[in-house]
């Protein structure tokens, strides 16, 4: 076994400073919507744009970083990335338009694209296969503080200062997060290759094309020309991508690696968990705050159940793959998430919070148990000099399941509101429960505001039904795809018969 580096903790430490800012920005944007309404005068397709900039131009890049991360330094990659997200932080405190604002989250979606595989490919050079899960695990819980922090952040910030600040607090962090970098972290590269542009390019279209449709479902329906011919540019995109990627000598995603079960398979479970995860949120965020009312700060507490929970399995999930292995560990995560959204499936209209902490709290435990040995396992199966790409198509699929999430599931939840609300009710008020509230005040119609509140609790309801689905989907999947490592060979064994515990292995490598 090659010598453990003896700063990989603390390089660990300077990787989860790094992706914090990633982390903390986005949380945070969620609660200045109201002020860059107010302040900016920002329309809400202008706040549409505000948040899927970023993710627009984040999702198209993440496999090109990645791939530019192996061939030229991931340190430096991670270095880029800091650099580019702190200026785009910086000018983006400095905007007067709302189209200003949308360039500059553009600018930190670059930023961000270096970012997160240049994290989790440094993780997985530095760590070896023994201590790499419990690396994840920690990396994890830290990603879970940032977004438990950032709604309370952001909520004092906005109380005492101007939108601008919840940007401004990116800078001193990402500044003091590339001189920890320089200082701290070693470079690492895979093999010298010649650039793949032509797959860079259909790449970077296939992937923003797929986002954009998937954006503009929930926006302007499934049926569409924006959402259509998102997703015909998408396929074609893609599938080119696909077909020079086979041909091409020097590939910038090596297809041989979906070849590997365990690859393949974690890929999928990843995409499933965050598909789950991902529109849960949006729906539960706008029932916490519309039907019981909560500030946006005590709706950003509102959340802690789930992220503590979240934190304290990262740890239980790493001991649970050491004993049972990894595909054990991955469906006993997935059921319980299932089991979360069923107890979110079976919300009332006169149910409180007490009720949804306790959904949170089992989809938590699901979620902090599965992590770990879901990254773990897609990084473990990645050969040395394809880290940074692989650490990219984690990232990649995890964005994906989230943007589908957020548009099959608000779909979803916005139908189900629809065919919910009384028909003799004003249009706009079947739109959104946000909607009808504001018509509920300004007419003083009490009534109506009830009927709202009702009707997006059965809407929460009936959408959580999706998570139970595809948390027992992804369980199945990890049963049935993914293979348990093998041992390195010591000596040939005799068949015997397969009714003894499997031994850990004792033996020093």
């Amino acid at each position: 076994m090659p010598d453990r580096n003896p700063r990989r903790w603390l390089i660990l430490g300077v990787l989860c400073l790094s992706l914090l800012v990633v982390v903390i920005d986005n949380m945070v944007l969620n609660i200045a919507i109201p002020s860059l309404i107010r302040d900016l005068g920002a329309s809400t397709s202008e706040i549409q744009w505000i948040v899927d900039s970023y993710i627009l131009v984040f999702a198209g890049l993440l496999l090109t970083a990645g791939s530019l991360s192996d061939r030229h330094g991931r340190r430096r990659g991670l270095i880029i990335g800091l650099i580019v997200f702190g200026t785009g932080s910086a000018l983006a405190t400095l905007c007067q338009t709302p189209e200003q604002l949308i360039a500059a989250r553009g600018l930190m979606g670059v930023g961000g694209a270096f970012l997160m595989p240049g994290t989790l490919s440094i993780i997985t050079t530095v760590f070896d296969e023994q201590e790499r899960k419990k690396a994840i695990a920690i990396w994890s819980s830290v990603l879970a503080l940032g977004a438990l922090g950032s709604p309370v952040i952001g909520g004092l910030l906005l109380q005492h200062f101007w939108w601008g600040s919840v940007f401004l607090i990116n800078v001193p962090v990402a500044a003091l997060a590339i001189v920890a970098a320089l200082l701290i972290i070693p470079e690492s590269r895979g093999a010298a290759s010649r650039p793949d542009l032509l797959g860079a390019l259909l790449s970077f279209i296939g992937m923003t094309a797929l986002v954009w449709a998937v954006i503009s479902t929930s926006r302007d329906g499934w049926g569409s020309p924006q959402t259509i011919g998102g997703f015909v540019v998408a396929a074609v995109g893609i599938i080119a991508f696909v077909l020079w990627e086979r041909r091409v000598a020097e590939p910038m995603l090596p297809l041989a690696l979906f070849r590997d079960r365990n690859f393949a398979g974690a890929s999928f479970s990843i995409v499933l968990l965050s598909f789950s995860a991902g529109g849960v949120v949006l729906a539960l965020t706008q029932h916490i705050q519309f039907v019981l009312g909560y500030s946006p700060i005590r709706a950003g507490l509102a959340f802690i159940p789930m992220i503590v929970t979240v934190m304290i399995f990262n740890g239980i999930g790493v001991v649970v793959d050491k004993r049972l292995g990894t595909r054990a560990t991955l469906a006993i995560g997935m059921l319980l998430m299932a089991g979360g959204f069923g107890v979110l499936a079976s919300l009332n209209p006169g149910d409180g919070y007490l009720k949804l902490a306790a959904a949170l709290v089992v989809i938590g435990m699901g979620s902090g148990t599965a992590g770990p040995a879901a990254y773990g396992t897609l990084l473990g199966a990645l050969p040395p000099d394809r880290v940074g790409v692989g650490s990219a198509v984690n990232d990649t699929v995890q964005q994906v399941g989230t943007a589908l999430s957020i548009a099959v599931l608000g779909s979803v939840l916005t139908a189900a509101y629809r065919s919910a609300m009384p028909t003799d009710v004003v249009a706009q008020a079947r739109d959104s429960i946000g909607d009808a509230l504001r018509i509920a005040a300004q007419t003083g119609d009490a009534a109506l505001a009830q009927v709202a509140k009702d009707s997006f609790v059965q809407a929460v309801a009936t959408t959580s039904l999706i998570g139970v689905f595809g948390g027992i989907a992804a369980a199945v999947v990890a049963v049935s795809v993914l293979r348990p490592k093998p041992k390195p060979p010591a000596e040939p064994t005799p068949a015997t018969p397969a009714d003894e515990p499997v031994p850990v292995p004792e033996h020093q490598h």
